[in-house]
């Protein structure tokens, strides 16, 4: 069992950037921009409401405060002021859910933000400490590091991401973006890697060598030429291969039940 997620909501104003509806159909988990990174009030409302008619799980994704580099730049910011930031972000989005009758049940921190939170403990904390106080239930997205570790310190359930499209280096970190080779584009070869890490746990590292990967989600991304077609791949082939498509929640309870 395996819940396929995507980021969405990714617009600004007039700006669009991705097919959420047709990855809708696809997934059955959204991260959904809160404003910083991208992603406006309309656009916000318009995209939980269409999470909330099909069934799919509504996620947070939270970024540095940076519009112009898409949340893709370091930002040297204290630990109040980032978990200022996401409670705020959180905040907003968890009023759309409201407001169309669902809740948001995960959060996943976007671009910079996701990278640094895994390898720096106060930002982690910050990020843990605001989805723990606004909500106990949330379920917080991230790789094995330092926000999985402040997470479950603070009771909070954690759900492990695999990035198909990414490199991994042998610690099981991503590839830095800016490096050549960090970002995947080969569809057959993405489709090969994400059945694999899903149903014998491994994935193929830059230096050639496989590491030991859980994934309780995995992450679509849908702001490139073909991302839609590779999606569907994806999903049929995952389902192809024995593997049952299923909200975050769904797929926590079955494989770490509550005691």
């Amino acid at each position: 069992m395996i819940d396929l997620v995507a980021d969405l909501g990714e617009g600004f104003g007039a700006y669009r950037m991705g097919s959420d509806s047709d990855l809708l159909d696809i997934v059955s988990s959204a991260n959904i921009a809160c404003g910083f990174h991208a992603g406006d009030p309309d656009i916000m409302n318009t995209t939980v409401a269409e999470c909330a008619g099909r069934g799919v799980g509504v996620g947070a994704h939270p970024s540095f405060p940076d519009l112009r580099g898409f949340g893709r730049r370091a930002m040297d910011l204290t630990e109040d002021e980032v978990r200022n930031d996401v409670v705020y972000q959180l905040g907003a989005l968890s009023a759309f859910a409201a407001f169309h009758g669902t809740r948001v049940s995960h959060l996943a921190p976007h671009g910079k933000l996701g990278n640094l939170v895994a390898v720096r403990p106060d930002y982690a904390a910050a990020v843990a400490e605001a989805a723990a106080r606004v909500d106990g239930e949330l379920i917080v997205v991230a790789q094995e590091g330092e926000l999985a570790t402040a997470a479950r310190a603070r009771g909070l359930r954690v759900a492990l991401v695999g990035i198909v499209d990414r490199a991994y280096q042998e610690d099981g970190t991503l590839v830095p973006r800016g490096r050549p080779g960090a970002v995947l584009h080969d569809p057959e070869a993405i489709v090969e890697r994400t059945v694999r890490m899903v149903r014998e746990g491994k994935i193929s590292t830059v230096a050639g060598t496989d590491i030991d990967i859980e994934a309780d989600t995995v992450l679509l991304h849908g702001d490139n030429p073909g991302a839609v077609d590779l999606a569907r791949s994806i999903r049929s082939a995952l389902t192809a291969a024995g593997v049952r498509i299923a909200p975050l929640a769904d797929v926590l309870a079955a494989k770490r039940p509550v005691a």
